[in-house]
């Protein structure tokens, strides 16, 4: 029993001693504690002084006999509710991390899906697009071109291509439309069969009205085979980027995966925050979706000594409470900042706040505002268990009528 100085719980976990608790409370007590039901119970942790300490010995046995003579009831009752606490806070801690696993995979296999289907569909419109280019390349090659023609005809899809990736000044929907209905009105005069649907092509790659003048004067007043070469040719590229945008995004989304997991990291190593933030938001994207992200971060922020893995937790329900806060809209910011001794991560939402009467209770185990089967309660309780007792940092809460932030304090130097 503590009488005056500091005690460090450590428990050993895959090989690597884990900061469970510590304290400098007078009367704190540690040891076999249980030793009423078995002297020889194995020991689940291991308390060391953390500072220069005196200590109230009493032997194990000593203290069994006391209690087993002295307090029969009291053994029978306080074992029973040992057991009985330590199994259910292990079940419902298991169901907030299902739960917790649940929706991550939700948000994962969402955007995945969405991904996979984008590349499906690209590649049908592909197969259809190469198709018609073989038949063109059909007449090519029964002899129906001049060659000077054909030549000409190549160049301008290089060029017409090259202007195309380039890219140009965006349109609003209106001037999109506008210049849509500009151009399938010149083609129709041209008598281009099918203008109308050649014309979002044309008009998405930068080409007009004036650029199939050109094309006309090239042509000696035949455009209608060239502008359908062009066309396939420009649908082809779109395609193939659309195919490639989605198959990056795939990569970027494991890519997130990993650097969420720490797959490829030791257990407790210097770690950047920043990869960690924006590997959560890319996790969360589905439940993100109309909230506008900002990314205040410090650019030159230290590393700092953390179980990455374990951070992204904290990161994961601070995230996930402001979007449930917001209700799929409005601002999230993510903040980071150098202080002495520390750096700051601050997640901030601007929905309605906290009221006072809940405010102080945020933190407790098992208290939640949630609906029912929406939340355990045990989010923000880990998520300090994992700032306080695990990094040897601060959780706190700031609210308004303005929005929530919570804000962690990280040590740059281990303890």
């Amino acid at each position: 029993m503590l009488l005056e100085g500091r005690l460090r719980l450590l428990r050993l976990v895959d090989g690597e001693d884990l900061v469970v608790n510590e304290t400098d409370q007078r009367g704190a007590y540690a040891g076999a504690v249980r030793s009423y039901v078995s002297v020889d119970e194995p020991y689940g942790n291991t308390v060391v002084a953390a500072a220069p300490s005196r200590f109230f010995l009493l032997p194990a046995q000593d203290f069994a006999d006391f209690m087993r003579e002295q307090l029969p009831m009291a053994v029978h009752l306080l074992d029973g509710l040992y057991l009985g606490l330590r199994s259910t806070e292990a079940q419902v801690r298991q169901r907030e991390h299902l739960a917790d696993l649940g929706s991550l995979s939700a948000n994962l296999a969402h955007e995945l899906n969405n991904l996979a289907a984008a590349t499906v569909r690209a590649t049908a419109q592909l197969r259809e697009r190469v198709a018609g280019m073989r038949h063109k390349l059909g007449a090519i090659a029964a002899g129906r071109f001049d060659p000077e023609v054909l030549a000409r005809l190549v160049a301008l899809q290089e060029e017409t291509v090259e202007r195309a990736a380039t890219g140009r000044a965006a349109l609003s929907p209106v001037e999109q439309a506008d210049r849509e209905d500009e151009l399938s009105d010149r083609l129709d005069e041209l008598g281009v069969a099918g203008g109308y649907d050649l014309a979002p092509v044309l008009v998405t790659a930068g080409l007009d009205a004036a650029w199939v003048d050109q094309l006309v004067e090239l042509f000696d007043g035949a455009p209608d085979g060239p502008l359908r070469w062009i066309s396939y040719t420009l649908e082809t590229e779109a395609l193939m980027d659309e195919i490639q945008d989605a198959s990056t995004r795939i990569s970027t989304l494991v890519a997130a995966v990993k650097q969420y997991s720490h797959m490829d990291a030791a257990t407790h190593a210097d770690v950047d925050l920043h990869p960690g933030l924006d590997s959560t938001v890319v996790m969360l994207g589905h439940k993100l979706a109309g909230i506008e992200v900002r990314r205040e971060y410090d650019r030159d922020l230290p590393t700092v000594p953390a179980y990455g893995a374990e951070l992204n937790q904290v990161w994961t329900n601070l995230i996930d409470n402001a979007a449930d806060a917001m209700g799929g809209s409005r601002v999230l910011v993510l903040r980071t900042r150098d202080e002495p001794g520390s750096v700051v991560v601050e997640v901030a939402d601007d929905g309605p706040g906290i009221p006072d009467g809940v405010r102080e209770r945020v933190f407790e185990a098992f208290f939640t505002t949630k609906d029912a089967g929406r939340g355990s309660g045990l989010g923000l309780d880990n998520a300090r268990r994992i700032v306080v007792q695990r990094h040897h940092g601060s959780l706190d809460l700031a609210t308004s009528s303005a929005g929530t932030t919570f804000t962690v304090r990280l040590p740059k130097e281990r303890p």
